[in-house]
């Protein structure tokens, strides 16, 4: 029998406070996975699969089928695993369209010549409103800007995975002052997915767990962040939003891996490609002084 509810499995990623998701029709087991992590020491440089392997033998275990791999936006604080979960199944990488305004913003930066700016990394670029299947369960793509200009999120059956858009309750939103992020524009997404019904589950991509609240969680709903959103539940004007998000963004540093996860997820999880040596290398712009 269809349903609308789909099974959902996260995977706390401690060191980038990150979760990824394994997301299926329980009736026919097909699924994708939302927002991979690949493991990275930021201060040797090395890289590694362990949380992208311990999420593809819990499918294994599960007898799933992984069908997409579902980026919610290029992420500033992780590396992307998105490759390798390709490579061990075949299921095509996809994000949405304006990540092609995300290359053309950076890759002058990084003198990135060999990103295209179009997009053609990824295998799929999906449009606001786009519809696809996870089995006979429907998906719908959520275009919603502000933390970058080519978030979205994804309505899966009775649940949305937001992204970085929004945190828990007691958490708040994302920032905005990312190169092409806009808090009007963010305040306006968030209102997007708080007018979908209030039993509408939703799914975080990071937690940073609020003051007095000590153990990590990514699930609530519509209803719940209308309620008690500490930044932009019901009532909460988008001047207001903006002149505190604002405000709030400028006493923020800079995430540790913003650089190395720009670099190689604007690639769709690919490294730059490799110097005369055969080393690959992730450049660190330098802002001199006085």
């Amino acid at each position: 029998m269809a349903t609308n509810k789909p099974e959902i499995k996260a995977f706390f990623d401690e060191p980038t406070n990150t979760v990824s998701y394994l997301v299926w029709d329980p009736a026919t087991k097909d699924a994708a996975v939302v927002d991979p992590v690949l493991d990275f020491d930021h201060k040797s440089g090395e890289a590694n699969v362990t949380a992208a392997d311990t999420l593809l033998a819990e499918a294994a275990r599960l007898g799933l089928r992984i069908g997409r791999v579902l980026e919610t936006h290029v992420h500033a604080d992780h590396l992307s695993a998105a490759p390798y979960i390709k490579q061990k199944t075949g299921a095509p990488v996809c994000i949405g369209e304006h990540i092609r305004d995300v290359q053309q913003i950076f890759r002058p930066v990084f003198n990135a010549a060999d990103v295209s700016g179009d997009g053609s990394e990824f295998d799929h670029l999906f449009t606001d409103g786009e519809r696809f299947a996870i089995g006979g369960i429907e998906a719908e793509v959520i275009y919603t800007p502000g933390h970058t200009p080519a978030c979205v999120s994804y309505r899966i059956g009775d649940a949305v995975f937001v992204g970085d858009t929004m945190f828990m309750p007691d958490y708040g939103t994302a920032r905005a002052d990312f190169p092409g992020g806009d808090a009007h524009a963010l305040y306006r997404s968030i209102r997007r997915i708080l007018s979908l019904p209030p039993q509408t589950r939703l799914f975080m991509c990071h937690d940073y767990k609020a003051p007095g609240r000590d153990q990590y969680a990514w699930e609530t709903t519509v209803a719940e962040e209308k309620a008690r959103n500490v930044q932009v539940h019901d009532g909460v004007s988008e001047e207001e939003f903006v002149a505190k998000r604002v405000a709030r963004d400028k006493t923020l540093s800079t995430p540790l891996l913003l650089l190395p996860s720009i670099q190689v997820n604007m690639r769709a999880g690919h490294f730059p490609p490799a110097e005369a040596n055969g080393v690959r290398y992730l450049k660190v712009p330098l802002k001199l002084g006085a």
